[in-house]
């Protein structure tokens, strides 16, 4: 790129500097009409002295006002930002360096200072746009001046300079907002029911900025989602419930055997016998009860959380069936499996879907008859079936289907299978042992992979659960 060269015609151009050769030249110009008047002086002398001293104003002002020229211009071009680089300041007079030098000087600070205020507002930008939760800052008239990355998320990226009150449709919130910009408090805390776009409880804290804070925000508006907390809560005070509720039969049981033990029974061998095994299985079935208990509510937990694993559903049927091929023998059942040899992966929790599977494949050996088969069955579905009360997921689905043969399952047993806690009477009356979780747990798994879970139950084939699995 060419450099800009300051030569004498823009000095030459410039009227300032015409102005101050006249001015400095008329006092001169003065005294000379003043003694060519009293005929002291011939008028052609004094009209060559008069030109003398303006020569000579010119040689003095011209050095002074081509560097002043160069100086100006240099500032000005600073001022605006603009390439500095462009210039080549050639000064030969000591106060126009020092001048040169004091606004280089200048110039430097203040670029350092706005690299260091730039940085610095970045890095705090960056760290509130790592916060999980959404962040506002607003002014005095509620207006948002600022928010971070999970606010823009939520609310829109032109979020700022709108007013909280168009936001957020809370009578309460906006109260307790309107409370700490009038100073009336300096903060505030609330749990209020947001509606679009939260459509969930939201705990907020409302805070002042200090009094020392500069800038058009005096106040910062952080909120919490309390959806995950409180459902956390609930399943906690579930699980003591429901474990309260159904632990109390079995201690009910072992606490009267332990106190016959101790007492009528004490020297009966044969009592002690069937006491004790009654005792065993008791405590055998309060572990499944709390271990099932404890699985229904990690599953719960993970419920928000896409499964993310490639999983190979073949690797995991052929490892279930050899699981369990000990149990199909003791009651002369065999688990047979028919599935294509090429299965696509799914997106899944690996650990649930073996869980789901060995669920269905364990209760079909429990509850079907005696020196029968299992079949598993594994092809590709074009959809999934729709639910009434939840969204599935759309596209291709891997189905997965357990049969066993046994007695017809009722219609208004079939609705209800999934329920916590429920058995079917036939069961309970031949004695089968079983926690009535396995379907429970069947179900959150299918919740959380958006697939589905259908049962089909006739005299001829037998029973049938399906569980859809789709495969993105």
């Amino acid at each position: 790129m060419k450099r800009k060269k300051f030569g004498f015609t823009e000095v030459e151009n410039n009227s300032d500097f015409v102005s101050r050769v006249l001015v400095l030249s008329f006092p001169s110009a003065m005294v000379f009409i003043l003694l060519a008047f009293f005929d002291l002086l011939t008028p052609y002398w004094a009209v060559v002295s008069y030109d003398m001293i303006v020569l000579f104003n010119v040689a003095f002002l011209l050095p002074i006002s081509f560097e002043l020229a160069q100086v100006k211009k240099y500032i000005v071009t600073l001022s605006k930002g603009e390439r500095t680089q462009d210039f080549e300041l050639k000064l030969s007079e000591q106060e126009a360096r020092e001048i040169a030098d004091a606004v280089n000087s200048m110039h430097k600070f203040w670029v350092y200072k706005t690299d260091a205020l730039e940085a610095q507002s970045m890095s705090d930008t960056a760290v509130l746009d790592t916060l999980p939760d959404p962040i506002l800052m607003i002014d005095r008239s509620g207006n948002i001046l600022g928010a971070n990355l999970s606010t823009r998320k939520l609310l829109g990226e032109n979020i700022t300079d709108k007013n909280i009150e168009n936001v957020f449709n809370a009578n309460n919130f906006i109260k307790a907002v309107s409370k700490v910009l009038k100073k009336e408090s300096e903060s505030e805390n609330l749990i209020f029911y947001a509606q679009s776009p939260f459509n969930k409880k939201i705990y907020a804290h409302i805070k002042q900025l200090p009094w020392f804070s500069k800038g058009r925000a005096v106040a910062v508006v952080s909120l919490y989602d309390m959806t995950k907390a409180m459902k956390i809560e609930k399943m906690q005070s579930d699980f003591v419930a429901n474990a309260s509720h159904e632990l109390r039969t079995p201690l009910s049981v072992i606490s009267g055997f332990i106190e016959t033990l101790q007492t009528s029974a004490k020297d009966d061998k044969e009592a002690q016998e069937t006491f004790l095994k009654i005792m065993a299985d008791q405590a055998e079935y309060m572990s499944a009860l709390i271990e099932n208990l404890l699985s229904l509510s990690r599953i719960e937990l993970s419920q928000d959380e896409t499964p993310k694993e490639k999983v190979r559903i073949n690797t995991i049927i052929e490892e279930v069936s050899e699981a369990l091929s000990l149990k199909a023998s003791e009651r002369n059942m065999k688990i047979m499996i028919d599935m294509p040899d090429k299965i696509p992966f799914i997106m899944a929790d690996a650990q649930q879907v073996r869980q789901l599977v060995q669920n269905l494949t364990d209760n079909a050996l429990k509850y079907g008859v005696a020196a029968s088969d299992v079949t598993i069955n594994v092809k590709i579905a074009e959809t999934i079936p729709s639910s009434k009360s939840y969204t599935v997921a759309e596209g291709k689905a891997v189905a997965v289907s357990v049969n066993n043969k046994g007695p017809k399952i009722n219609p208004e047993d079939l609705a209800r299978l999934t329920e916590r806690f429920y058995r079917l009477q036939e069961h309970k009356n031949l004695n089968i042992k079983g926690t009535g979780l396995g379907l429970s747990i069947a179900k959150q798994i299918i919740l959380r992979h958006r697939g589905n879970l259908t049962v089909t139950s006739t005299n001829y084939d037998g029973t049938t659960f399906t569980i859809y699995l789709p495969l993105k």
